[in-house]
């Protein structure tokens, strides 16, 4: 080995090291970058979440209060089975909530108007 090719080594080793760090640097600065942008996601992950419950919660009260109007509309109907109260559906879509709630008013409307076309037998 001559001292030109020791030159060369030992430049050639300084150039190699100088890359793994360069590489350590960015692999660091990417990883910074991503956990960056993955506290961002994880925090709007957790207001969706929170905004999806508030949601659900009003259209369960919402829905509620349908239901007790309904009861007391056909409550003199003592023939008439009313089951249980409605539960929430797993599978419902919640891009449909909307649409969903605006089905129960014509909904109950029909129902007042069926208990009013029984005529007497709903006064009993």
């Amino acid at each position: 080995m001559t001292e030109e090719d020791g030159i060369t080594a030992a430049m050639r080793y300084k150039e190699i090291v100088g890359l793994a760090r360069a590489s350590a640097e960015n692999l660091r600065t990417w990883e910074l970058a991503r956990a960056d942008l993955l506290e961002t996601e994880l925090a709007e992950a957790h207001a969706a979440v929170a905004a999806a419950i508030e949601r659900q919660d009003r259209a369960a009260e919402r829905a509620g209060r349908w239901w007790k109007m309904a009861l007391h509309n056909v409550e003199r109907l003592t023939w008439l089975d009313t089951g249980e109260e409605p539960q929430p559906v797993p599978t419902a879509r919640g891009q449909y909530l909307e649409r969903y709630l605006e089905e129960v008013k014509p909904s109950y409307q029909e129902l007042v108007q069926a208990v009013l076309a029984l005529g007497w037998r709903a006064k009993r």
